[in-house]
């Protein structure tokens, strides 16, 4: 694949994502779905999201699943989530040109703590699922 991937239509009702830190936002560009519960992001698989062979790179999914957990568990909690353990299952193969799209919902939180699990998934095929545990952040009053 060459450029012209980027200029693949966005999946209908995702919006670009915007305000995400600096290694994200090299990485992307990502999407989202707005949702009522849990988290759904996607992005669209460039050559330079893949391996010497055109499979999109394992820390590619690596890095898009550790921030849709953290995303859902921040949104969850109000809490600014750091990633304590994150455990992902590489279940099938996505290539250049697909669009990736994650699903992810917290399963529990403390105040301190909580847990998320979620999917990558290329049309009706999981590629990936993560579990993660991650700290949870707040705000001291000023």
């Amino acid at each position: 694949m060459n450029g012209a991937a980027s200029a693949a239509p966005t999946p209908e009702g995702f919006v670009l994502q915007a305000g995400r830190g600096a290694f994200t936002t090299h990485n992307g560009p990502y999407y989202y779905q707005p949702s009522e519960k849990g988290l759904i992001q996607a992005f669209h698989a460039l050559d330079r999201h893949c391996n010497g062979v055109g499979l999109i790179h394992g820390g590619m999914l690596s890095a898009f699943l550790d921030g849709l957990l953290a995303g859902a568990a921040g949104r969850a909690t109000q809490a600014t989530p750091v990633t304590i353990h994150l455990s992902i299952d590489f279940l099938d193969m996505g290539r250049a040109g697909d669009w990736v799209i994650g699903e992810a919902d917290i399963t529990r939180a403390t105040r301190d703590i909580a847990f998320a699990e979620g999917r990558a998934r290329v049309g009706d095929r999981d590629i990936a699922r993560a579990t993660g545990v991650f700290k949870l952040m707040h705000r001291r009053p000023v």
